[in-house]
């Protein structure tokens, strides 16, 4: 077999370095060899490098073992970077909207680009002392809002203010940068990083399961990891920073052992009913299991209600199983608590091992525990057809990197680089508002054109997915034309008022007054200015309009006698007799 059909991935932990070299049978995953090393101190804090040299030495030391053991050359490595590095943000956004305007999937989008970098803007202010960049790598819309109100979705509505209320999650660029430089002093190149919780949903969660509302709680040492999925995609990630360590303490304090030997009874407990060991003072004992749980049990009653009220807190609900993953996963007890605090059936809550993974062999010793699922997950996503940690593509003109996750679309460009996401909407013209004869008017602007956008040249949209190379280009919508109208439209939609003369028709005149000043009608009418109409009021001025003698008629209004300053109004008959 040549060196090029394997593959070797590494879960980089707390505690522990696991590496797996293994190799494709088709759609089947060969497990060759793993070799897993504890650092020698305490070289990593929650999943963050903080000891490169410390970590560089456990991870050489793992691939040296596997390549003197398979005569083989190792290179390139696939990674992933731990859950509990996520940072995660609830961020809520709004805007005014035109009601006569219906909210298309284009506003939505907008909408929720804004949310993602007002989160990524109070992501990096919370954080401002680190100085670091963070990548989005998902997010899930918790509600949308219509005039204040929540709704289930907003397309095809119209109303006055829409919002939105997104969870978006965060990797800090520090965490991949360590992580490169480990890999990098290590003698090593990365072909693939993923993430460790998408790692180890890919193989603990089968594809038609994702679309139910499950959490994936990664229980390690000093962290509990979580990620929620529904709909065929992980929404959130969480993190609980107690775990494993804690039960261990407890043992530790109430036994009077040292960390590790405390570590090992801690291990037996699913194992074993009856366990020995030895404390400090060099004192001997043997108990029980039972005996140990009862003082264990406080600190696992703790930890998991922990994690279910973090579960609570991200979904809102219960979901509708827990599957637990990591070497803290085994705790007796753990999952029953989880399921009383979530108020699901015990079967619903329950443990994850290798046994569980479908296409996943093993050419040598076995390796069984939940502790491994994360490693294999890692090793199964190496074939992955993204082969860099990172794509570049040209956005306008500019190049862009950007963390390679999963399904990268045009939306996601756009949150990393920035952009206004309202210039993606053409706003409608301005209004013009005007008074007519004491009644308010309201003249809507032209509705704008939504921006265009083209990948690689060819037409495309917001939720496109792009690769690495592809150029975009983004025109920024153009807005709707300001209202306008002269006043001579306004006269012409004005109702008409007429009179009979001498039983033929006669259509009162209409002069316009604006603010006061009486105008021609080319006038075009500006914001607040206030209209009133002036009719043709008296019998005067029907004469001087017709250029008739005022003495030389009787005249006559619906057949009474009337005079030359005698009102007139719509519809009157008027009768002119010569004197």
């Amino acid at each position: 077999m040549g060196k090029e059909e394997f593959y070797f991935s590494l879960d980089i932990g707390t505690r522990t370095v696991v590496g797996i070299v293994g190799a494709f049978r088709g759609e089947v995953f060969e497990i060759i060899d793993f070799e897993v090393e504890e650092h020698k101190k305490r070289a990593m804090y929650d999943g963050q490098i903080h000891d490169i040299n410390l970590v560089k030495e456990t991870v050489t030391n793992v691939k040296e073992k596997l390549e003197k053991r398979l005569n083989i050359k190792l290179d390139k490595v696939s990674i992933a970077a731990a859950g509990r590095s996520l940072k995660t943000c609830k961020i809520e956004v709004s805007r005014d909207m035109d009601p006569l305007t219906y909210i298309d999937k284009d506003i939505i989008a907008s909408l929720e680009i804004e949310a993602i970098q007002k989160a990524q803007k109070e992501m990096m202010s919370m954080n401002a002392g680190e100085n670091s960049e963070y990548y989005c790598v998902g997010y899930a819309v918790t509600n949308y809002f219509l005039n204040g109100t929540i709704i289930g979705k907003l397309d095809g509505h119209r109303g006055s203010s829409i919002g939105v209320e997104v969870i978006a999650t965060f990797l800090p660029r520090t965490v991949i940068d360590s992580l490169q430089t480990v890999i990098r002093l290590s003698g090593l190149s990365i072909h693939n990083m993923t993430l460790e919780p998408i790692a180890a949903m890919n193989v603990a969660i089968q594809d038609n399961f994702k679309l139910l509302n499950i959490a994936l709680v990664d229980v390690g040492a000093g962290t509990s990891d979580i990620a929620l999925t529904k709909n065929g995609t992980i929404f959130a990630f969480a993190m609980v920073p107690t775990a494993g360590d804690e039960i261990t303490e407890k043992i530790a304090e109430a036994y009077l052992l040292d960390f590790d030997t405390s570590e090992k009874v801690k291990l037996s407990l699913s194992k074993k009913s009856a366990i020995k060991f030895k404390d400090i003072m060099g004192v001997k004992h043997q108990v029980s299991a039972d005996e140990v749980m009862k003082i264990a049990e406080t600190a696992v009653k703790d930890l998991a209600l922990e994690i279910s009220q973090k579960i609570m807190e991200y979904n809102g609900k219960s979901p509708s199983a827990v599957f637990l993953i990591g070497g803290g996963s085994c705790i007796p007890l753990l999952a029953d608590y989880i399921a009383l605090n979530l108020e699901l059936p015990k079967d619903r809550v329950g443990v994850r091992k290798t046994d569980i993974i479908k296409d996943v062999i093993f050419d040598g010793r076995r390796i069984s525990g939940p502790e491994f699922i994360t490693p294999i997950g890692i090793g199964v996503s190496a074939r992955s057809v993204k082969k860099s940690d990172f794509i570049h593509v040209v956005v306008n003109d500019k190049p862009v990197k950007l963390l390679n996750t999963n399904g990268i679309t045009v939306a996601d460009v756009l949150i990393f680089i920035g952009f206004n996401p309202r210039l993606l909407i053409g706003p409608r013209g301005k209004d013009l508002h005007y008074e007519l004869n004491g009644e308010k008017v309201v003249l809507k602007g032209q509705l704008g054109e939504p921006s265009a956008i083209f990948v690689n040249d060819m037409p495309s949209n917001i939720n496109a997915e792009v690769f690495n190379g592809d150029i975009i280009k983004v025109q920024g919508a153009v807005g709707g034309k300001a209202a306008r109208i002269q006043m001579k439209e306004i006269i012409k939609n004005t109702p008409r008022k007429a009179v009979s003369i001498n039983g033929q028709e006669y259509e009162l005149k209409v002069r316009a007054m604006v603010n006061g000043e009486i105008i021609d009608d080319s006038h075009e009418m500006k914001d607040g200015d206030v209209v009133r109409f002036k009719y043709t009021e008296t019998v005067r001025e029907i004469l001087e309009e017709l250029r008739i003698p005022k003495d030389s008629f009787h005249i006559f209004i619906n057949d009474k006698n009337a005079f030359l300053d005698d009102k007139i109004k719509d519809g009157d008959r008027i009768e002119m007799k010569v004197k």
